[in-house]
């Protein structure tokens, strides 16, 4: 009997602790993370990115938030250079179902059975790279990735972007073992 409370309870847990966006990371185990302090955005590898410029726009108040947030500042003369760029693509995902004649396995007659269904759905999966640079050196240092289910709900794009950015940036800077 208690369990039959519990469980409802935990599947909560389970299915609110998921979160919609992958996230990874990447970097350069040479450097020291420990002397970056300020950052900019690099404008060339922003411009490239193949979205529309209010999403950049998003993307890059994310960025700013979340770096200042850890302690970073903006600044002309930075020890840091922020890019990033997207990739999206279309997923489709096709189930069958009740697709032969009969019940249990194998061939046979059934009467609520006439054919199968199939269901198709189709959603867009985006990525999002950001890539941080050493400003003096102007070398890839560190590169996190997201990936997740993209949405044209313009309520629901503000809080995707921050979420990916969010995610994202928990990883930097990477923690030394």
């Amino acid at each position: 009997m208690k369990t039959t409370k519990i469980l409802p309870f935990l599947l909560l847990l389970v299915f609110a602790s998921c979160s919609s966006v992958r996230v990874y990371s990447d970097y350069d185990k040479q450097v020291d993370f420990t002397p970056y302090k300020t950052y900019a955005f690099h404008k060339n590898g922003i411009d490239k990115a193949e979205i529309s410029d209010l999403d950049k726009k998003r993307i890059l108040h994310a960025i700013d938030e979340t770096m200042s947030a850890k302690g970073f500042t903006k600044s002309d003369n930075p020890d840091l250079l922020i890019s990033f760029f997207t990739k999206e693509r279309e997923e489709v995902n096709v189930n069958q179902f009740n697709a032969g004649w009969g019940y249990g396995w194998g061939w046979g007659w059934n009467p609520f059975l006439w054919g199968g269904n199939t269901m198709v759905t189709r959603h867009t999966e985006g990525s999002l790279y950001i890539d941080i640079i050493d400003a003096k050196k102007k070398e890839l240092i560190w590169q996190g990735e997201g990936e997740g289910v993209l949405t044209k709900d313009r309520d629901k794009k503000e809080a995707l972007i921050k979420e990916f950015v969010s995610k994202i940036l928990e990883q930097y800077p990477p923690q030394k073992k």
